[in-house]
């Protein structure tokens, strides 16, 4: 019997010995050899349909591993396999071990939700730049989406204003979300937004869904200062409502497409453009900005005066200087050039 036991011995540390001489590698790794280079909390992304190999390239790539083979072979020994990998956002802490990599992929450990956000963005391709940083979409894939008529068309848009429908925010997602998926998200969070208060308010207005935000978006470029937001908007709310162009600057800028523009031109007023609201009556035919969910309310809730015009004050604190004639607009303009003028700023 007890030689029974000794032999099964043998027999035993022969197996463990032929195992650390075929995985010499892999086995190194079973006693938490730490990754050589990650010195801070690592993002890892697995992406859909990724082969093995893919990911271990990547891993590399990303300085996670070191050795593609023997994290291979390790890979191997402990069942880690093509079918099973997940996609999903993996976090590597500085100094992970090789097997917690490995054990956050054979399990599936990754995030399943991220979160997107578009606050201060222009423009449908830095929203989909934007919304392409936290999930797995492409901005091509998702450009491709809101500049089809046929499809924006299902959400009552058209690609001019299909940016109205975006409301900045943060939104919870599956980081593998289709394109098609995150559109109809931020539709229903669009048809959320617009409650019956504040449909009731744009019907008072006398203006649709769309061209409250798009003042809101004139808006939002004319002033930083939340507190004066409703007071402009009054400016423009009367000027619609007498009939009289916007005489926007903002809107010449995104006709030009150089936003660092700090001094509009009277050469910029001759734009052959219906977004020159100088040259047109009415508002441009769709938003020059995504505006916040504050100013779309500085619209709905705009301070009723008898100012038409305003002009940005000489001290450049960011405030305005208000008019109710021109004789009086044109005083505060001619303040505001000269201080241009001083400071050198011609364009």
């Amino acid at each position: 019997m007890k030689n029974i036991k000794i032999i099964g011995a043998i027999i035993l540390i022969a197996i463990l010995a032929a195992g650390i001489y075929m995985y010499p590698k892999a086995s190194m790794y079973f006693y938490g050899k730490k990754t050589a280079s990650i010195t801070e909390k690592t993002s890892f992304y697995v992406p859909t349909n990724a082969t093995f190999d893919e990911v271990l390239e990547d891993l590399k790539s990303k300085k996670i591993i070191e050795d593609v083979a023997a994290f291979k072979k390790y890979a191997v020994f402990r069942n880690l396999k093509q079918e099973t990998l997940e996609a999903g956002k993996y976090i590597f802490p500085k100094n992970v071990t090789y097997s917690k990599v490995l054990e956050d992929l054979r399990q599936g450990n990754g995030e399943k939700e991220t979160q997107v956000t578009f606050n201060n963005a222009r423009t449908k391709k830095e929203v989909a730049e934007k919304i392409a940083l936290t999930v797995e979409l492409s901005a091509e894939d998702i450009l491709q989406l809101i500049t089809d008529e046929k499809f924006t068309s299902k959400y009552g848009f058209t690609p001019t204003t299909i940016n109205t429908m975006f409301i900045p925010n943060t939104y919870n997602v599956y980081w593998d979300i289709s394109a098609e998926d995150l559109i109809a998200k931020l539709a229903k969070e669009y048809k959320r937004f617009w409650t019956p208060e504040r449909k009731a308010k744009a019907k008072a207005l006398g203006l649709s869904q769309v061209e409250v935000s798009t003042l809101a978006s004139i808006v939002v470029c004319e002033t930083i200062k939340m507190d004066e937001a409703p007071k402009i908007a009054g400016v423009y709310v009367n000027r619609l409502e007498r009939g009289i162009p916007l005489d926007a600057d903002p809107t010449l800028v995104w006709i030009l497409g150089d936003f660092t523009v700090k001094r509009v031109l009277n050469k910029d007023k001759e734009l052959d453009s219906p977004y020159n609201t100088y040259k047109y009556r009415g508002l441009p035919p769709g938003p020059i900005y995504i505006p916040s969910v504050q100013y779309i309310d500085a619209v709905l809730n705009y301070e009723k005066h008898d100012y038409i015009f305003f002009c940005a004050k000489e001290d450049f604190s960011g405030y305005s200087n208000f008019a109710k004639t021109n004789r009086q607009h044109e005083i505060n303009a001619r303040k505001y050039r000269k201080a241009l003028d001083e400071r050198n700023i011609y364009r």
